[in-house]
């Protein structure tokens, strides 16, 4: 199927802005307080209750903007989308229509070992829904904490032709969000989730077919897994020579396929008209000036600094900027290194893999593993040496170099040393040279895996293994 179809798949991406109060009240927006206590007339859409724009949201949502490459609208609007669901009180969401507040973006994503550029639409401000509960003797309630609070909402163009290019994107988009300082990007709590839209077309075609919505996804891996799925689905139908239908699926994790849930509704059925009770809104080139001083350096640029400034590969310099606070403490770390490589290479092989959380954190400070690496550049301590270091400041930090002189955990690059121990082994086991001989070359590797147990580890492993076969051919 993959021969004769190309999918073609556009996001939409919603990110809760981490704002205090709600974009059109007061109420605060903690996550996880208790149902019902988070709202008031406004969020709730009572009669009589008048919204006032929430100044802090359009600022985050300009920085969005900035971070992918976006056009700022210097004279907006807000507008009612109208719709009747469950969750949503008043039956109308304050968002924008014709007007987004950013528009004519984009981001870069590293695909197959180049880079792909992916178009963004817009990104729009809008009004969070509320969350129903569904209670199996109780039935479905509503909280409405969750309305009000702000979100923006980012749409790409159908630039995207993989699971894989998709998954690439939300990853970079959440970096860009983090960097920009604009929401916490926690997709457990619903910080950023997004709708697929897909469609598939035979190969060479240029026109688009009938696209279907999945909806509310909030891993990498659910949208990976449900686009791959919807792909196969879409091209089955066409095979069979059926129509598709435009509508709203939902992804079910636990079966790794979509369902229908409705047919998608289009920009008419909403029945879009100006928001009433909200002015327009000027943006001034003072503010977007202001705006986009205040936004750090962006992952692409450090990269480009740690491939230029220390010779780290295209590969390492994008996992170190994937996460503003790793690339923040590998720039502290790297200010006391002479070595940088072999400093990132620890960082990536042996520090990421002890991150359990989402976010960055490590207990080390930045100086002392710099210090372990500079150890290691200088033939101080060998590879083992430092992971066990590590293993250990990662539960008490202290300076590594102490902790070396003090339990003399310094790499063994004596030869006589490393001689002796290779003999002491073969002393010990002679079939080792036979079995040497006779073509078996992993007896070398079982006299180097000996000799390093009775070093504890310490032994310079080049060094040991060039001796070791020199010792095993000469016997």
């Amino acid at each position: 199927m993959a021969e004769r179809y190309e999918m073609i798949v556009g996001l939409e991406v919603h990110v809760e802005l981490k704002t205090e109060t709600k974009i059109f009240c007061s109420c605060p927006t903690i996550f996880g307080a208790e149902p019902n206590t988070q709202c008031c007339p406004v969020c709730m859409g009572l009669p009589g209750a008048l919204p006032t724009l929430n100044r802090r949201v359009v600022e985050y949502a300009i920085k969005a903007g900035l971070a992918t490459n976006c056009r700022i609208a210097r004279q907006t609007g807000l507008d009612r989308k109208n719709y009747f669901y469950p969750d949503l009180p008043k039956a109308y969401q304050i968002s924008q229509y014709d007007r987004p507040l950013c528009y004519g973006g984009w981001l870069d994503i590293e695909s197959g070992g180049e880079k792909k550029r992916i178009g963004i639409t817009r990104i729009h401000i809008e009004e969070d829904a509320g969350k129903l509960i569904h209670d199996g003797e109780r039935g479905t309630m509503i909280d409405c904490n969750r309305c009000g609070v702000p979100l923006i909402e980012i749409v790409s163009e159908p630039d995207i032709r993989s699971a894989q290019e998709a998954k690439l994107y939300l990853k970079k988009l959440r970096s860009l969000m983090l960097y920009a300082g604009v929401s916490d990007c926690k997709m457990n709590e619903g910080s950023l989730r997004c709708d697929v839209n897909i469609s598939v077309r035979p190969v060479g075609s240029s026109e688009l077919g009938e696209r279907c919505e999945i909806k509310n996804l909030n891993s990498f891996a659910f949208a990976a897994k449900a686009i791959e799925y919807e792909f196969e689905r879409q091209t089955a139908l066409l095979e069979r020579g059926e129509r598709l239908t435009r509508e709203t699926r939902r992804f079910d994790a636990s079966s790794g396929k979509t369902y229908a849930m409705r047919s998608k509704e289009s920009a008419e059925d909403y029945r879009y008209f100006p928001e009433p009770d909200l002015p327009p809104l000027t943006v001034s080139e003072e503010t977007v000036a202001r705006l986009a001083n205040e936004l750090p350096r962006l992952p692409d640029l450090r990269a480009e600094e740690y491939i230029s400034k220390y010779s780290l590969s295209e590969y390492d310099s994008e996992i170190i900027t994937s996460d503003m606070a790793l690339a923040d403490y590998f720039e502290a770390a790297v200010r006391t290194s002479a070595y940088p490589k072999l400093l990132a290479n620890i960082l990536i092989s042996e520090i990421l893999g002890r991150v359990e959380q989402e976010d960055f954190y490590c207990p080390i400070s930045p100086e002392n593993l710099a210090e372990i690496a500079d150890m290691s550049g200088e033939g101080l301590i060998n590879s083992s040496t430092a992971k066990k270091l590590i293993k250990r400041l990662w539960l008490s930090d202290e300076p590594p170099r102490e902790v070396v002189m003090r339990e003399e955990l310094f790499q063994i690059n004596d030869r006589e040393a490393l001689t002796e121990a290779i003999l002491a082994v073969i002393r010990a086991d002679a079939r080792v040279v036979a079995d040497y001989k006779s073509g078996r070359t992993v007896a070398a590797k079982s006299v180097v895996g000996r000799v390093m147990s009775a070093t504890g580890g310490r032994a310079n492993p080049a060094l040991l293994g060039e001796l070791t076969q020199e010792i095993l051919k000469s016997q």
